[in-house]
């Protein structure tokens, strides 16, 4: 049987799982590994190691495009009455 389509595969499922414990378990030392980063590789790296941690622990949104009319652009009009 299929999984559902958008769903994740069991390997990747139990990695997310694994590495939400293991941050969950750490997030007090994760600071000081991130500003120990920082001084050894700058704040750049350490940002960059932090939303790759991220990246497994919080699902990514999903984006979506709106597109207006043939794929242009989105036309809003606005437009109110006078009270009576």
């Amino acid at each position: 049987m299929a999984r559902p389509k958008g769903s994740p595969n069991k390997s990747t499922a139990l990695a997310r799982e694994a590495i939400a414990r293991f941050v969950d378990h750490n997030s007090d030392r994760l600071q000081g590994w991130l500003d120990q980063i920082a001084a050894d590789k700058g704040p750049e790296a350490a940002f960059r190691c932090f939303t790759d941690l991220v990246e497994y622990h919080v699902p990514k949104l999903a984006r979506t495009e709106v597109t207006g009319q043939d794929q242009g652009p989105v036309k809003i009009e606005v437009s109110w009455r006078e009270p009576e």
